[in-house]
């Protein structure tokens, strides 16, 4: 294949990096790392199965080709579908309002398609050395293959990654005199406000009066980007009137998916970045410990913008994705949505499920655990956990302790 393609790539720069963003890389053939040596992440694991035949890729007689089975194979629902239109993939020629990029993801996965495609496009995440990225030629073939790509790292590891091989979701913002150039395009999660969301996506979903940049046509080159939005880009339900929705296996962009995306992408890298810098073993301990506030912060969503009207998707994702458990005997779990004032109704990530989160070094993993505990014990009571409530906070607690293995006995 010619083209070098990345998946979530975006020309972009950070409005004033800090923490995280701003410290060093770590070598990727730095021997407590060894990102190049085999992956366990689950898109490895399928490819070591196409290749002994103990798995099998049909191919579906439609412009989608093997996307159906991929999916199916690596667990993804189609309701986690995304689009994004903006020009920030080295697809770009194949990519316009009217052909949008769609995303498919879960806890550990996500690929992306594009019609007509050079590449079905995919992120896997390992245990301990993160994520690693892979192409598959589109094309029928009797021995379909994934393609490790780690010269997509030119893209996916930087400070806007942490400095580790990691995902990222941006956002275009209008052209103003404020901002210009490479800096119109900007790297959100959930510590964005909704008014600075979604540049170049499509967003199916109401927000009430909440504004947002998404269903922005104008909004599609991050060099030289349009004007703001208007009343008609809020709100949006159904993306049939501006192009054929039938090319995709599903007809939406779910705002919900979205947003679940965004909080999923920054806490991979979270881990990863901290999970590399326990191996190597360089971290002075007050480095270490805020390094590790950080993560407790985020994944607590103390830093969460909040939601001033109720949100809403149009997809089954709202649905679906609170089954996957676990429950505790109460019912409740640390998927449930809020979509009120938050998005989670429970401050933990579920996350802290992931096979990321076990494969931390246990001195990491430890110290993260007794930062939670002080959180959500109530013992941290400082301003940075302030709008956690007391009745949150103990329903979170009791969730982890009745679903999570190899808690720590003291916990």
């Amino acid at each position: 294949m010619r083209r070098r393609v990345f998946l979530f790539c975006a020309v972009a720069l950070l409005a004033g990096a800090q923490a995280l963003e701003d410290t060093f890389y770590i070598p990727l053939d730095d021997p407590a790392i060894q990102y190049k040596s085999a992956s366990k992440d689950p898109v490895a694991l399928l490819d070591s199965q196409l290749e002994s035949g103990k798995a099998k890729l049909d191919y579906a007689p439609s412009a989608w080709g093997y996307l159906p089975a991929l999916l199916k194979q690596l667990g993804i629902n189609i309701d986690s579908q995304v689009l994004v239109f903006s020009k920030t993939s080295i697809q770009t020629e194949r990519i316009s309002p009217r052909t949008p990029r769609a995303i498919y993801f879960n806890d550990e996965v996500a690929v992306g398609y594009v019609q007509n495609g050079e590449a079905l496009e995919l992120t896997g995440l390992d245990p301990q050395h993160g994520v690693y990225l892979y192409t598959m030629d589109p094309a029928k073939s009797d021995k379909p293959r994934l393609g490790r790509r780690d010269d997509c790292l030119r893209c996916h590891q930087g400070p806007v990654t942490l400095g580790v091989p990691g995902l990222m979701v941006s956002s275009i913002h209008p052209q103003t005199e404020a901002r210009e150039g490479h800096g119109s395009s900007f790297m959100t999660d959930q510590r964005v406000p909704i008014s600075g969301r979604w540049g170049g996506w499509y967003v199916t979903g109401t927000t009430g009066m909440q504004r947002h940049l998404g269903n922005n046509i104008a909004l599609v080159d991050p060099i030289h980007p349009g004007g703001p939005a208007g009343d008609g880009t809020l709100n949006v339900t159904s993306l049939a009137s501006i192009f054929d929705t039938s090319k995709y296996l599903a007809p939406t962009s779910d705002i919900v998916a979205l947003m679940t995306l965004e909080h999923q992408t920054r806490m991979t890298n979270l881990i990863i970045r901290i999970g590399w810098d326990a191996r190597i073993g360089k971290m002075d301990e007050a480095t270490m410990n805020s390094e590790i506030d950080q993560l407790v912060a985020y994944m607590t969503y103390a830093d969460e913008a909040p939601l001033t009207e109720p949100v809403t998707g149009v997809s089954t994702f709202t649905k679906t994705f609170p089954q996957r458990g676990p429950r505790d005997k109460q019912g409740r779990s640390l998927r449930d949505f809020d979509l009120r004032t938050r998005l989670f109704r429970y401050p933990l990530s579920y996350m802290i499920y992931s096979a990321a989160f076990d494969g931390m070094p246990d001195a990491a993993r430890e110290l993260v655990y007794r930062r939670l505990y002080d959180v959500l014990s109530g013992k941290d009571r400082s301003k940075t956990f302030a709008r956690l409530s007391a009745a949150d906070r103990q329903a979170a607690l009791e969730i982890l302790r009745a679903t999570k293995s190899k808690l720590p006995a003291w916990f």
